[in-house]
């Protein structure tokens, strides 16, 4: 019997990655690729589906993790759709519709953000759960909820790195955020932390290390209480490059608790793996794009656009 064989892609602003696979532990493939031009960097990813292809068979999906905003409502007409992107040139871009067409393959869709909920939830911190939120914080702020282990949609994609959080008494920064200046991304991203102090995140040290983990927790656990008793998920995996600073998990847990102020007492709130760190570190997003890809080959959801 074949092997079965699935593509995934991930999207990013800065570079996209392409890889072959049926899971983080068996990847046959892979490429990086600068996130250019869309006609450009769409061609180049198909290009190495198509020789991977030649070399060792077809693929049975390829599932796609892209940054956003995208058009998830499959009943859309343009569904499959970068829209709104701050991301010059991939305004109102069609991702799935050109690799469908030039791979004849069923194509997954998702958020970068949701794709690597799906990953982690596979393969990573949170296996073996059917509710939970992943939260990424890098150069900005996004989560993805899965409930009764399907990712939320509704009329658009969750965009909890917009939520409103407390200021910190005496912090005058007015935040990074385009859209809503000191939303939960606009003061905790890494866009606000170099901004806030003049450097990335990752180049700081000694006291100013200290002000800023303070400060990342604060405004984190203020965005993740919101999750909670919104959502009430029984874990909140937290990765990107922000989350990786030394120190920051123990001093979130602690804030988060101080945010709960003791409701609604369940323990789990109080366990070191209710606020865990991402497992699957950068092979989040292409895990998940892997996870979309099965999804489309077993069909659910159908993943066919609709007739014009």
């Amino acid at each position: 019997m074949r092997r079965e064989r699935f593509g995934a892609i991930e999207t990013g602003g800065t570079k996209t990655v392409c890889l072959i696979g049926s899971s983080p532990d068996d990847i046959t493939a892979r490429t990086r690729i600068t996130t250019g031009e869309p006609k450009e960097t769409l061609a180049q990813v198909i290009s190495f589906f198509q020789e991977a292809v030649e070399e060792a068979g077809p693929l049975d999906a390829i599932g796609i993790a892209s940054f956003g905003p995208v058009e998830l409502r499959r009943s859309h007409q343009r569904y499959g759709f970068v829209t709104t992107s701050p991301k010059p040139g991939w305004q109102d871009v069609d991702v799935v519709g050109p690799v469908r067409d030039a791979l004849g393959v069923p194509v997954g869709f998702d958020t970068d953000v949701n794709g690597a909920a799906l990953g982690e939830g596979r393969w990573g911190a949170a296996a073996g759960l059917d509710s939970y939120v992943y939260m990424t914080v890098g150069t900005g702020v996004g989560a993805g909820a899965v409930i009764d282990g399907s990712v939320v949609h509704g009329l658009g994609h969750p965009e909890m790195g917009h939520l409103v959080v407390g200021r910190r008494p005496g912090d005058a920064f007015p935040g990074a955020c385009p859209y809503h200046g000191d939303c939960l991304e606009g003061l905790a991203g890494g866009a606000a932390v170099a901004a806030r102090w003049g450097r990335p995140a990752e180049q700081l040290d000694g006291d100013e290390l200290d002000r800023a983990l303070e400060l990342e927790a604060a405004y984190l656990a203020a965005g993740l209480r919101n999750i909670v008793y919104t959502i009430a998920p029984q874990r909140i995996v937290v990765g990107g490059s922000v989350a990786a600073l030394p120190g920051l998990f123990p001093l979130l847990r602690s804030k988060l608790s101080e945010e709960l102020a003791g409701y609604p007492t369940l323990p789990e709130h109080a366990s070191d793996d209710f606020v865990a760190p991402a497992a699957l570190g950068p092979l989040a997003g292409p895990a998940g794009a892997l996870v979309l890809a099965i999804q489309a080959h077993e069909g659910r959801p159908s993943q066919e656009r609709p007739k014009s």
